[in-house]
């Protein structure tokens, strides 16, 4: 298993200019708080599990768990932050880079966008440049241990530059398009990219 640096910025207040480590309105938080789209948090069956990627890609696919699990992982540490302006720092991940997928389903020169989908009914849009980050996987354990279903288990987006509910929980795939359309909560007024350093909370 790789190691990825964190990209982490040293401190809250750093002397001389630097970029702070929080970005505005956020506090942080040492416990990590659940907020879940819809009132049942998805059980899957690894038997059953599968993740597909389609859409404008030389190859289509459709991964079983044992399949997913095998292709290389990595560990990385970043931080999060949340729309709803906790962040939490420091949290270690483990499991399957973003590009590596990519580059499996091989995008075709015309996608530039990516729709997430997941177990339970959520989406939600991203740039394809955004998505092929280093720091950005799916992510199969934090902090050591398995990802619990409330926070995404078996496996969850982790993308942290951005907030974090485009770190989708429970994905079951991805679509990628030429142009951009909106995800779940982008459709109901949250902005259609959700940088925290820009404090891109809302359209």
């Amino acid at each position: 298993m790789t190691s990825i640096g964190s990209g982490k910025r040293e401190a809250d207040a750093p002397a001389g200019g630097a970029k702070p480590r929080v970005p505005p309105g956020q506090r942080v938080v040492r416990n990590w708080p659940v907020f879940t789209y819809g009132r049942k948090v998805p059980r899957i069956d690894l038997s059953q599990w599968a993740f597909s990627v389609g859409g404008l890609v030389e190859e289509q696919r459709t991964f079983t768990w044992e399949q997913f699990t095998s292709l290389p992982q990595v560990t990385t540490v970043s931080d999060i932050h949340c729309v709803t302006h906790w962040s939490r720092l420091d949290n270690r991940w483990e499991g399957v880079p973003a590009s590596e997928v990519v580059r499996l389903a091989r995008p075709k020169p015309e996608a530039r966008f990516v729709m997430i989908h997941c177990y339970g009914g959520y989406s939600t849009n991203l740039r394809l440049d955004d998505l092929l980050d280093d720091d950005v996987l799916f992510a199969l354990k934090h902090d050591g241990q398995p990802l619990s279903p409330e926070h995404g288990g078996p496996m969850r987006l982790v993308l942290p530059k951005l907030y974090f509910w485009k770190s989708a929980k429970w994905v079951r795939g991805m679509v990628f398009t030429d142009r951009e359309r909106p995800g779940f909560w982008e459709m109901y007024g949250y902005h259609i990219r959700g940088d925290p350093w820009k404090e891109e909370r809302h359209s």
